[in-house]
């Protein structure tokens, strides 16, 4: 080092003593030095509070922004492995409707059709296939989000990395949630497909406010495919959700028949059902007009969804494994 260099070096030093001095003799920070005048630890916080930087907490706007790209980014992981396989998780949806459409719509539904006309569609075939739409989408959107969880969890062990993500817990819901939507409507939209073939009904299956119901109920049962994904210790507890609950909902949610014209004792059980008001709502957008639809199956499917994303944000925040 040459000798201007090292005068400057020198002077920098003497520059940096010369500003400590300065800041230590200043009122705020005289009286932690003097041997007079001790600070208490009361003083000692204030001071420590008033020396730093003021933190802005981020605006409701900002912090909706982030929700979003978080969930986008949970929902991106899932999707790069969906996307190859979307012809199989479309036509493994299709083998349950397309039994019970041969089944009950097509033999059952030839001697109904002979004694009773159906309170919605032109036969018992146009009758059941709204709630193949409705069926469909939720076992898909229920069991490929439970299924896709416990492989992470149990199986492949990544799910703990996933957990270390510095995103909100809501994040990790929606965008698990997100993934059984898509599943969902892959499956519907094949049912859908189906459905347009048999009835010759075009735009009463390719409306908006169909796509709409059909979104909420792959929502809910996303949601709650979420939540037993996390709790399950093993695939066989998961069999046990799906002959408990996913089954008994599959003939009790007004698929094969009118919960309005069930006896009073029953209605109760069946209306406690989140599948009962998708398929009440598919069937009026079928095969009914606008004013004889069930508004009210809109918001209780969104309540259901929404108590569902809460439940499994708290379960993501206290999830250990």
């Amino acid at each position: 080092m040459n000798l201007s260099g090292e005068l400057s070096h020198i002077a920098r030093q003497w520059k940096a003593v010369f500003y400590a001095i300065r800041f230590v003799n200043t009122p705020r920070v005289r009286p932690m030095f003097s041997k007079e005048s001790r600070l208490s630890s009361e003083d000692r916080a204030s001071f420590s509070a008033q020396c730093q930087f003021p933190q802005r907490k981020p605006s409701r706007v900002r912090q909706l922004k982030n929700l979003a790209a978080d969930t986008l980014t949970v929902f991106w992981g899932d999707w790069l492995d969906l996307r190859s396989r979307i012809p199989q998780v479309a036509a493994s949806g299709l083998v349950s409707p397309l039994i019970y459409i041969l089944a009950f719509g097509l033999g059952l539904g030839s001697s109904l059709d002979k004694v009773s006309a159906p309170t919605a569609g032109d036969s018992y075939l146009e009758f059941i296939l709204p709630g193949m739409v409705a069926l469909s989408s939720m076992v898909i959107s229920f069991g490929g989000t439970t299924f896709s969880i416990c492989g992470e969890r149990l199986f492949s062990k990544t799910f703990e990395e996933m957990l270390l993500y510095p995103i909100h817990p809501l994040a990790l819901h929606l965008g698990k949630m997100l993934a059984g939507i898509v599943r969902g409507l892959m499956t519907a939209s094949a049912v859908i497909l189906v459905a347009v073939l048999f009835t010759g009904r075009v735009w009463s299956f390719l409306n908006p406010l169909f796509f709409l119901l059909v979104i909420l109920n792959c929502a809910v049962f996303a949601g709650l495919g979420v939540i037993v994904g996390l709790n399950v210790k093993s695939l066989e507890s998961v069999g046990l959700f799906n002959n408990f609950l996913i089954v008994p909902m599959s003939f009790l949610g007004g698929t094969f028949f009118d919960p309005t014209t069930l006896p009073v004792a029953l209605k109760p059980l069946v209306f406690a059902l989140p599948l009962t008001y998708t398929t009440m709502g598919l069937r009026a957008i079928a095969y009914k007009p606008l004013s004889e639809f069930p508004w009210y199956s809109i918001p209780i499917l969104l309540g259901f969804a929404i108590a569902l994303s809460f439940l499994g944000a708290q379960q993501f925040a206290n999830q250990q494994d």
